[in-house]
């Protein structure tokens, strides 16, 4: 792919992504675990690391929080630096995954893999943070949930791939 072309397409995709994560902040989800997102803007995350590579899924990832961060007026806050160390590991987690177990680990599989590290390292974060391990009950809790929403994601992913042109 021509490089002007390559960078619209990643502008396009970094911009649905920025989107989606900041529309998903703004929706309280009705669920008995204060906290869970569905964690939408993954999705874009997966397709750029089936159709780019690690650098452009990094760099998406870093750029949506950051941006996202910007928007919903969380920057340099504790959100943000949960939402920045969470992207940075779960992203790095889904692409050795998907460039060392795929296709035996499928991209709905990549996916879980990505919303169980999200979650375990936003609570490590907060750990950290405050000082404390007492916030690591709520961690089967979160990954009860991170399962589903990680299915959902891949298979979002998954209709996303086979309903677009090839653009890598």
């Amino acid at each position: 792919m021509k490089s002007t072309k390559r960078m619209i397409v990643l502008a396009f995709l970094l911009t649905m992504a920025i989107m989606l994560h900041v529309v998903e902040s703004w929706l309280p989800l009705p669920l008995p675990v204060p906290g869970i997102k569905l964690g939408l803007a993954n999705f874009i995350s997966l397709f750029v690391i089936v159709a780019y590579g690690w650098r452009e899924t990094l760099s998406v990832a870093l750029l949506r929080v950051l941006l996202g961060s910007l928007l919903n007026g969380t920057f340099l806050g504790l959100t943000f630096a949960m939402s920045l160390s969470a992207a940075l590991i779960s992203t790095t987690a889904m692409v050795l995954t998907y460039r060392f177990l795929y296709p035996t680990f499928s991209l709905v599989g990549v996916s879980v893999i990505g919303a169980v590290f999200h979650n375990l390292t936003q609570i490590l974060v907060a750990c950290v943070v405050i000082s404390s391990a007492g916030l690591l009950w709520y961690l089967p809790y979160l990954i009860l949930f991170a399962v589903p929403t990680g299915v959902i994601t891949g298979l979002t992913a998954r209709h996303f791939m086979t309903r677009i042109p090839k653009w890598s």
